[in-house]
């Protein structure tokens, strides 16, 4: 794709941001397009947006588990930005307008405490950059008519990130095996989902790893302060008004996403 055709993508998306409306599939539109120019269309989307007054807080990892790249016939992650306003409290309602088609999945949430730049980076120098880990819930969204997504399609809709909620248990990271670490998932009172910090590439750890070194690649550091949210434990579940879903982490105690009725 010429630069030209990569900003014609980047603003279909921007535009499906505004509107509330799905477009579809990018892979249908620009048959040519590779993962270099999703990449491309992500960041020129992300350089808009923050020139609009919006900020980084952070990066999510997707593709981490076997299921998932199996299904899109890949072999490795991807990522996308976490903005200001991708921030939600728990337990306090969620508006479902700012969503086109969301999904939830639980995950740990990882806080830095200094910097974290790649390539190069190992496990131990990611475990001395983190600060503490959090349990969380990603709202994952996709600007992409009816979730009919390739990997070039995740990738240019910024990992299909729609939002976050974070528990306000910090626990060291040291304090429990994040491999072993077990979630159960709850919607409104019912189990949809259990799962290990295992299915996040063997360990979360090793996400927070292969981004640091990814992104760092392409001339970007893992700032101080910022969360990284590095997979689902799980299967992720749809979203519907007025659903409330929890979930419970050994060890890291537990997360609540609220979701608004619909008025």
């Amino acid at each position: 794709m010429d630069p030209a055709t990569r900003a014609a993508a980047a603003d279909r998306l921007l535009e499906a941001y505004r509107t509330r409306e799905p477009i579809d599939p990018l892979t249908t539109t620009y048959p040519d397009i590779d993962l270099e120019d999703a990449y491309a269309i992500q960041l020129l989307q992300m350089a808009e947006l923050q020139r609009r007054g919006r900020t980084v807080k952070g990066h999510k990892v997707g593709l981490t588990s076997a299921a998932m790249q199996n299904l899109l016939g890949v072999k490795d992650p991807d990522f996308g930005h976490l903005l200001d306003d991708f921030f939600y409290l728990e337990h306090m309602p969620i508006p479902m307008s700012g969503f086109l088609q969301p999904r939830i999945e639980p995950e740990v949430a990882f806080v830095l405490k200094k910097p974290l730049r790649g390539p190069g980076v190992t496990v131990p120098e990611a475990i001395a950059a983190v600060d503490f880990v959090l349990p969380a819930l990603e709202i994952v969204d996709s600007r992409i008519r009816d979730w009919k997504i390739g990997l070039f399609d995740t990738v240019a809709d910024n990992a299909s990130s729609g939002a976050l909620v974070l528990g306000s248990t910090p626990t060291q990271i040291g304090a429990v095996d994040l491999r072993l670490a077990g979630a159960t998932f709850h919607r409104n009172g019912t189990v949809v989902g259990t799962g290990a910090g295992g299915a996040v590439l063997g360990s979360p750890l090793n996400s927070l790893v292969w981004l640091a070194n990814t992104v760092g690649a392409m001339g970007t550091t893992l700032e101080a302060g910022h969360v990284v949210l590095p997979g689902s434990l799980c299967a992720m579940s749809p979203v519907a008004p007025g659903d409330t879903f929890t979930a419970t982490f050994a060890g890291l105690g537990s997360v609540t996403a609220r979701f608004a009725k619909e008025s």
